[in-house]
C-alpha cells in the first residue's frame, strides 16, 4: 500500500469511528467542520444539514473553474444476526483482509465514507496543484436522497461536479435511475388466542445486497419468501398471524424476516414438513444464487392474533406485492430499466406497515409501477402514501468533463474507462436539477456487496481513484 493510499485509508478509519446512520450525521459533520476550521477553510451548512467546505486554489490556479467533489455522510446500518454492534454509539473498526477492507459483522460504510476521505486527501495534499475546490457532503442520501433534495440554488458555486458515490473503479457513470418509495398501512383486527399455540417462523441465511446495484442478480428477498411460506402453511392448516418483521432499509434487499403465527399444536408436524419441503424447493429455485436459505420454526409468546379474515387478507397482500426487475432497457442491452424492492414489513400495534422502493430510468414507468403497487394496497383496504421521489439523471455523452476524464484515464492507466448508466440512485440528478448548468460524472473505488454485512472495499482501487483525481485536478491548472 503506497503512502497516499495509506493516508486515505487512515482518514476513512477516522470517519468510520464516528456513528453516522441516516439522520444521525451531526457528529461527523461537526468533525469535518473542525477539520476545515483548523486549516482555515470556510464552511457552511444549510437547514437540512448538508455541509459545504471551500478549499482555496493552489498558487497559480486561482483562475481555474471551481471543482466540486461530492459524497454523502450517512451510511446503511446492516449487521448479521449475531453481531452485538450498536450503530448509535459503536465505532466501526475496518479490518484489512488481503487487498480488501471489511468490517466485522456489519456494513463497512465505504458507501460513502471513502468519498469523504478522498476529498479530504485532495484538499490536504500540498504537492497536488488544484483549482478552487468545493467539498459538498450531503445528508440522508440512503433514505430517498433526502439531503440533496433540500439543497437550495447557490449553495455551491461550482459548475463541474465529481460525484464519488460509484462503486466500480475504472467506470465513469453518466446517468442513473430515479426513485420513489411507497408506504402502506393497514389496520388489523385482533382476537384472543384460546387453545392455539404461537410459533416463531423465520427466513434467514440470505445474501441481501443493494436494491439497485444487485437487483438484477435475482437474490432472494426474505419478505417474499416469508409471504410465500405463510401462504403454503395456510393452505395446509388453519393459521393466524400474530406478528411480522422483515427488512431494515428501503435500498437493501431484505436478508431475513420472521413471523409469529398461531395454529393448533397438533399440526406442528404438518407445518414442519411444509417448511422442510419448501426449503428444498427454494434451494433448487435459487441454485447458484443462494446457498444458505434457512426456514426455521420455534416458539413465541402471544395472547392474541389477527382474526381469520384479517390473516387471510394480510397474507394475500404480502403475496401480491412485487419484487425484482420489472423491465429491462430496450435501448441498452443488459441494463435494468425498472425495478421494485419489497423493502420492509412489520406489525406495529394494531397496524401492518409495508415499505417498497421503486426505481427506473424512465419516469413514466416509475410512475406506473408506483401506481400499480398503490392500487394493490388500496384493493386490500390499506392506506397508501408515496414519497416525492427523485429524478433520473440522463446522460450527456458530449460532456466536456467526460471527454477530459476519458483521455486522462487512458493516459494514466493505458486502458479506456467504461462509461455506463447505473440502476441505483445518485444525487447527480437532483443536484443538476437544482443548480442548473452542471457538468457531472460519478466515479469511485470498487465496493462489493454494499448495504450488507458482506460489504468490502478494494484497497488498490482507492489508489487508482486517487491518482485519477489528482491528475484531473491538476489538468485544470
Amino acid at each position: 500500500m503506497d503512502f497516499e493510499t495509506q493516508k486515505i485509508i487512515h482518514l476513512f478509519e477516522q470517519i468510520s469511528a464516528i456513528p453516522r446512520g441516516t439522520g444521525r450525521e451531526a457528529d461527523l459533520s461537526a468533525w469535518l467542520q473542525a477539520w476545515a476550521g483548523q486549516r482555515g477553510y470556510p464552511w457552511k451548512t444549510d437547514a437540512a444539514g448538508n455541509l459545504l467546505i471551500r478549499v482555496p486554489a493552489s498558487s497559480g490556479c486561482e483562475a481555474a473553474p471551481v471543482l466540486i467533489l461530492q459524497g454523502h455522510m450517512d451510511m446503511v446500518c446492516e449487521k448479521t444476526p449475531e453481531s452485538q454492534h450498536d450503530f448509535l454509539k459503536d465505532p466501526i473498526r475496518p479490518v484489512v483482509d488481503g487487498e480488501w477492507l471489511r468490517a466485522e459483522g456489519t456494513t463497512l460504510g465505504a458507501d460513502n465514507g471513502i468519498a469523504i476521505a478522498l476529498a479530504m486527501a485532495l484538499a490536504e495534499e500540498a504537492v497536488v496543484r488544484h483549482p478552487p475546490l468545493e467539498l459538498l457532503f450531503t445528508v440522508e442520501e440512503e433514505v430517498g436522497i433526502g439531503g440533496a433534495n433540500r439543497l437550495q440554488p447557490g449553495f455551491a458555486k461550482g459548475k463541474i461536479l465529481i460525484n464519488l458515490d460509484s462503486e466500480d473503479e475504472g467506470t465513469f457513470v453518466v446517468g442513473c435511475a430515479g426513485g420513489q418509495t411507497t408506504h402502506i398501512r393497514m389496520g388489523l383486527w385482533f382476537e384472543p388466542l384460546r387453545e392455539w399455540q404461537s410459533y416463531n417462523f423465520k427466513v434467514s441465511g440470505l445474501q441481501g445486497g443493494h436494491s439497485g446495484v444487485d437487483i438484477h442478480k435475482h437474490r432472494a428477498n426474505a419478505n417474499r419468501l416469508l409471504a410465500r411460506t405463510l401462504a403454503r402453511i395456510r393452505a395446509r392448516v388453519p393459521m393466524r398471524i400474530v406478528g411480522l418483521q422483515g427488512g431494515t432499509a428501503h435500498n437493501a434487499i431484505p436478508r431475513q424476516a420472521e413471523a409469529c403465527i398461531a395454529f393448533d399444536s397438533g399440526n406442528f408436524g404438518v407445518v414442519e414438513q411444509v417448511l422442510r419441503d419448501f426449503e428444498r424447493s427454494l434451494s433448487d429455485e435459487y441454485a447458484g444464487v443462494e446457498s444458505g436459505i434457512n426456514l426455521t420454526l420455534g416458539k413465541c409468546d402471544a395472547d392474541r392474533a389477527v382474526n381469520e379474515v384479517g390473516s387471510e387478507k394480510l397474507v394475500q397482500l404480502l403475496m401480491a406485492i412485487p419484487h425484482g426487475v420489472a423491465h429491462m432497457s430496450s435501448s441498452v442491452d443488459g441494463f435494468v430499466e425498472t425495478s421494485n424492492n419489497f423493502a420492509s414489513l412489520e406489525i406495529r400495534g394494531e397496524e401492518l406497515h409495508l415499505l417498497t422502493s421503486q426505481r427506473s430510468t424512465v419516469m413514466s414507468r416509475l410512475e406506473s409501477l408506483t401506481e400499480r403497487i398503490g392500487a394493490i394496497a388500496l384493493l386490500a383496504g390499506a392506506q397508501v402514501r408515496h414519497s416525492g421521489g427523485y429524478p433520473s439523471w440522463q446522460p450527456d455523452m458530449n460532456s466536456a468533463l467526460l471527454k477530459r476524464s476519458r483521455e486522462l484515464y487512458q493516459s494514466l492507466f493505458g486502458v479506456a474507462p467504461r462509461v455506463e448508466m447505473i440502476h441505483a440512485g445518485l444525487e447527480c440528478g437532483i443536484i443538476g436539477a437544482i443548480f442548473g448548468g452542471m457538468d457531472m460524472i460519478s466515479l469511485g473505488a470498487t465496493i462489493q456487496n454494499p448495504h450488507s454485512p458482506q460489504e468490502r472495499l478494494n484497497i488498490p482501487s482507492v489508489g487508482r481513484v486517487w491518482r485519477f483525481l489528482a491528475a484531473l485536478a491538476e489538468s485544470y491548472c
